[in-house]
């Protein structure tokens, strides 16, 4: 047979079918609801995968008042050093870079159950050292440096549990379903921030006696410290289901269709788990002619010949440019997207000045006070109310439409405030700021997460999940440590336009990005497999 004559392997610009599966009653009775409906195991999955994300939005909420408060603890009101001040900010973002590359080429490597659990123990024994930061022992430098090295660790956790989340529950998700259950999943950013400024305003208040009568200004040290202690409870509570959570059916197929590509059976066998029930992607599958389960069945040698050509599959999967590209589009379009996302929030004291919550007046409680209720104003009215939105429509809309809408509408908005920075009434500054972080979350902030879930067979999903997550972060550490120095140097209007060009430059290259929605990639790329074996037999 000539090579000619075989008709090329299904392109990602070309929409699948959707496909069936024979279900049982109960797994039938997920098809009459609506996406955003969720079943019981499908809400447990969000508690446990969930998690990461809260503690990943918390963390991102209270550096800024953490840091305000070492100002009077370590420096008598003074800014902090410059230098320090970056570090300790973007010290999350740094170790999120390695958590995401080092645990999500793992859980593709060792799998899920193996790998599930580990990051969050991290972020768990990292911020136990951060809030046992000598303050009084070191000296004020030092102290910061101490939070830092910390803060890196933590970020390793947290920046792990991007691609480890994201993969457990794509593992497990009805494909009619998968987008909403991850933007359910990330929106526990939004509750993230919500909690971090109401526990910020409810721990300061219990302090207010101490800090305002007395003037014991110092004790804010305390209130930092329990701060990011209350990480730890969230933390702990999932821990244990995360290190019990058992293998997916789908992560031991896809290691099974590793070790024998080619087989006849293996497409059918993807497309009837293809709209499973996340209830059954949980349980060990029997075979009809055997009392085998599907754990019995993957023997040690399939499990080895899977890892010891994983690497190679990998660098042959992205060689091809149709995988390439949409890799190329995951990675960009998320560094984008964090460039101007976390060059925003991680440096909301500008806003806040803006709209008179900056803290410059007063006493030390009282200007803390105004920095906790102007955050608390921010992540009500865009964060949270974005995320929802995103998961009402994303099964409606597409991934696609949603991603490059964001991005566009996000660019208006950052026109407007970078034209009219010094023009607008507070009114209308924050309306205009509550419109671009809602247009954030009902947008590229949530589909660059579902994305690279979505678009990659689970053989590779987490590692090119932790990729493009990676890539993100890159992006959030550059605004984190050129947004203050940018803004003296050009002014702030003018960095808000370099967010505008970021945004614009997301919603082109988009364009190389398929819509995901009802769409099955294991099945895709067993087809792919298939025909490279009949190509290789011709």
């Amino acid at each position: 047979m000539s090579a000619e004559a075989v008709p090329p392997p299904p392109s990602y610009t070309d929409r699948p079918a959707v496909y069936k599966s024979n279900l049982e009653e109960f797994e039938r009775e997920g098809e009459d609801r609506p996406p955003f409906v969720l079943s019981y195991r499908e809400v447990k999955l969000l508690g446990i995968a969930g998690v990461g994300f809260f503690l990943d939005a918390y963390d991102l909420f209270i550096i800024n008042p953490v840091a305000t408060m070492l100002q009077y603890r370590l420096f008598g009101g003074h800014s902090l050093p410059p230098g320090l001040e970056g570090f300790i900010k973007a010290g999350a973002n740094i170790g999120s870079v390695i958590g995401q590359f080092a645990f999500g080429y793992s859980a593709d490597y060792f799998g899920r159950k193996a790998v599930y659990g580990k990051e969050l123990m991290l972020i768990i024994f990292a911020t136990i050292g951060a809030i046992c930061d000598p303050t009084g022992a070191l000296s004020p430098n030092g102290a910061l440096i101490w939070l830092g090295v910390w803060r890196i660790i933590l970020g390793i956790g947290v920046g792990g549990d991007y691609p480890m989340s994201a993969s457990v529950a794509t593992d497990r998700a009805n494909v009619r379903r998968r987008g909403t259950l991850l933007a359910y999943i990330f929106s526990n950013q939004g509750w993230g921030s919500f909690v971090g400024s109401l526990a910020f305003i409810i721990v300061l208040l219990c302090y207010k006696h101490t800090t305002e009568v007395d003037g014991k200004t110092s004790k804010v040290d305390g209130v930092w410290r329990i701060l990011v202690a209350l990480s730890l409870i969230p933390a702990f509570g999932t821990l244990y289901q995360r290190l019990t959570l058992p293998e997916s059916t789908r992560y031991e197929e896809a290691r099974k269709a590793a070790a024998r590509i080619g087989d006849e059976e293996a497409v059918d066998e993807l497309k009837k788990k293809a709209n499973a029930d996340p209830a059954v992607s949980e349980q060990p599958v029997k075979s009809e002619s055997s009392s085998e389960t599907t754990e019995d069945k993957v023997t040690a040698e399939q499990h080895a010949a899977a890892k010891s050509g994983h690497f190679r599959e990998f660098l042959h999967y992205f060689s091809e440019w149709r995988h390439l590209k949409v890799l190329i589009g995951t990675c960009v379009c998320w560094f984008l997207l964090d460039i101007a996302f976390y060059g925003i929030n991680l440096n909301q004291n500008v806003v806040l000045q803006q709209i008179g919550f900056a803290g410059k007046t007063g006493s030390a409680w009282n200007k803390l006070f105004k920095i906790g209720v102007g955050n608390l104003i921010i992540t009500a009215l865009g964060f949270v109310p974005g995320y929802y939105a995103s998961i009402l429509t994303i099964e409606k809309l597409g991934r696609k439409w949603i991603q490059i809408q964001g991005f566009l509408l996000a660019a208006l908005f950052l026109g407007v405030l970078a034209g009219n920075f010094h023009s607008l009434s507070k009114p209308a500054f924050i309306v205009c700021f509550a419109f671009l972080q809602f247009f954030f979350n009902f947008g590229a902030n949530t589909t660059t997460y579902c994305y690279p879930a979505e678009v990659f067979p689970t053989r590779f999903r987490a590692s090119a999940h932790g990729m493009s997550a990676a890539c993100g972060k890159a992006g959030a550490i550059i605004s984190a440590l050129a947004f203050n120095s940018l803004s003296k140097k050009i002014g702030t209007p003018a960095v808000l336009w370099i967010f505008f060009g970021c945004c614009i430059a997301g919603a082109v290259f988009s364009l190389l990005l398929p819509e995901v929605r009802d769409r099955d990639p294991d099945v895709i790329y067993e087809q792919e497999l298939r025909e490279r074996e009949r190509l290789g037999r011709s």
